[in-house]
């Protein structure tokens, strides 16, 4: 009987624990459940888009308004606040609600304007990162991090999930001789960290003077993808990242940006399929199919592009479609790929030079493409790249 009790006192205990788990929320969330209790009584600036919003849909700069926030003007990121414009494509001022003024941090000036900053006394950033190094909003962050030490003002992270977190670290880490836009932190390619982790791990190596405040998320767990966090809900965080597969996918088709191969913009599956008119379906396919790539599936495809690369041209090519996220590698996959795009067509996948260095972080990668190294011998340079980093950075996460 003794036996009995205690099991059922141990299935009650589980019970209540789960009752009284606390649920998953965004950093925007934390704010609100907080009632913006950091912002009252300042100044506040906040960088943001549309998709930015809350668990119930509620865009973030409304929730600061419903609280009383004394918010001064919101800026935008690439894309502009309503997601609108395409990438690279220059975005300009402009307001919403009739009343808050958007300032671009896309068109003139990339950075927040030093005299604007220092009308407020805190500037927020809720903004939904990729997970990739060159996905742009991490480098609006770090630059509004300098600008808000410049101005002597507080810079608050609302942190947001890193929908890819389970796939494996992997890239090149970023030379900082190639420092760009596209790549503006020395992390690798797939980094595994949250805007608020790569903020944190910014200030302490490179803004210790800098005011940081990072609003954590609740329940937070970097070995799941965000679409498996209770309560997350997907939204584009830019035009052509249209749905939870495309995310992770983007990081294996990104690199053909820098080459005159289709990443499949201006099809109905960008970064999904790629493909040129001079391809071959079918001997591409013979040669990926070689790699014996884990987690995803191959097909051939052809397409017409109605806008960027061969726009109204015949396209031939492959589409990925991923079986497995548990297994599949996205880098191993961007890795294959371009090696059989050099080697079957060294004279028309025209690497951009240097637009390729920029995204991958150096010269090294582009150097053993071109130079056909097997894939092994490339993913091993890589992963002692990321050893390395590992070993140096090994406390820069928040959370499990």
């Amino acid at each position: 009987m003794g036996r009995i009790t205690s099991f059922l006192l141990f299935l009650l205990v589980l019970a209540t624990s789960a009752a009284y788990a606390e649920p998953f929320r965004y950093g925007i969330d934390v704010l609100d459940s907080e009632r913006c209790l950091q912002l009252q009584g300042k100044r506040v600036g906040m960088i943001t888009n549309a998709v930015s919003v809350s668990r119930s849909g509620e865009p973030g700069y409304q929730v600061l308004l419903r609280n009383g926030v004394d918010l001064k003007f919101l800026m935008a990121p690439e894309h502009g606040f309503t997601l609108e414009r395409q990438a690279g494509e220059a975005v300009g001022n402009d307001e919403v609600g009739g009343s808050i003024a958007v300032y671009s941090l896309y068109g003139k000036t990339k950075r927040p304007d030093l005299e604007l900053l220092k009308t407020i006394d805190v500037l927020v950033f809720d903004l939904q990162d990729a997970g990739v190094r060159c996905f742009t909003y991490i480098s609006t962050m770090k630059l509004a991090m300098e600008a808000c030490r410049d101005a002597g003002i507080v810079f608050m992270v609302l942190d947001r999930p890193n929908p890819i977190s389970p796939m494996p670290v992997s890239g090149f880490v970023l030379n900082p001789d190639y420092e760009s836009f596209v790549g503006a932190a020395e992390l690798p390619f797939i980094h595994g960290m949250t805007v608020g982790e790569i903020a944190t791990w910014l200030q302490q190596r490179d803004y210790p003077e800098l005011s940081l405040q990072v609003v954590r998320m609740s329940s937070y767990r970097h070995d799941l993808f965000a679409d498996a966090l209770e309560g997350y809900s997907f939204r584009s965080p830019s035009p052509n990242l249209r749905d939870f597969e495309t995310l992770l996918l983007y990081p294996a088709t990104v690199m053909l940006e820098a080459t005159a191969v289709s990443e499949g913009r201006g099809t109905e599956a960008p970064f999904k399929l790629f493909g040129a008119p001079f391809i071959d379906s079918e001997v591409l396919l013979s040669e990926l199919q070689q790699y014996d790539l884990p987690g995803l599936s191959l097909q051939p495809v052809s397409f017409i592009p109605s806008s960027s690369k061969f726009a109204g041209l015949p396209c031939y090519g492959i589409r990925l479609a991923v079986t497995d996220r548990a297994i599949f590698d996205p880098f191993r996959t961007q890795v294959a790929i371009l090696l059989v795009l050099q080697k079957l067509y060294p004279d028309q996948l025209d690497l951009n030079k240097e637009f390729f260095d920029k995204l991958a972080g150096t010269d090294r990668y582009r150097h053993m493409l071109v130079r056909k190294k097997p894939i092994d011998k490339i993913l091993h340079t890589v992963q002692k790249e990321v050893r390395k980093f590992n070993e140096k950075n090994h406390s820069r996460f928040l959370y499990p």
